[in-house]
């Protein structure tokens, strides 16, 4: 049997209204876990599975079971940002509600997601102001190692001329 055959044949075996159904089960506040589900609902759990992948492919909210929404993953975040961006603030609280979340969460992450745009350009101005402090400071190291160097260099000739000194004239201590 072809896999196309197979796919085919589980989608047939439920109808589009119970996988929905089940899938709204998935959802906040439910939250109901695949294991549960497919006791309850007598479906495979890796059909389960693979209901929830699908829709969150096709940019549904459908979170881990168990965690809240401030543990939720940037991926649902952005996908529950994408739902209230075109709502009026009577819908969002009626999503919110339904979902067990607040409006200021959603506002939060909607930010959240703003200011990630903006990454970029704010990492570029931190970088060059760094790379501009860098390079400064190397600069003001090069200067300071030659004058170093000139200062080893002097000391180092003055040694060179006392030893000759004292070769040709001798110590001054035999006067």
């Amino acid at each position: 049997m072809n896999s196309r055959w197979g796919m085919r044949a589980t989608e047939m075996r439920y109808p589009k209204e119970r996988k929905e159904a089940v899938l709204k089960k998935m959802l906040p506040p439910n939250n109901k876990p695949i294991q549960e589900l497919a006791q309850e609902e007598g479906i495979c759990e890796a059909t389960l599975y693979n209901w929830r992948n699908q829709a969150r492919a096709e940019g549904r909210l459908l979170p881990e079971i168990g965690s809240t929404p401030a543990g939720w993953c940037a991926a649902d975040k952005f996908a529950a940002v994408v739902e209230t961006a075109a709502m009026n603030e009577a819908a969002l609280s009626a999503y919110c509600r339904e979902r067990g979340l607040y409006v200021e969460q959603i506002n939060e992450w909607r930010q959240a997601c703003e200011q990630a745009n903006d990454w970029d350009r704010s990492q570029n101005k931190q970088l060059k102001s760094i790379r501009k402090a860098d390079e400064k400071r190397i600069k003001e190291l090069e200067r300071e190692l030659k004058r170093k160097e000139k200062a080893l260099a002097e000391t180092a000739a003055l040694l060179v001329l006392r030893k000759k000194a004292q070769a040709i004239w001798g110590d001054g201590e035999e006067e």
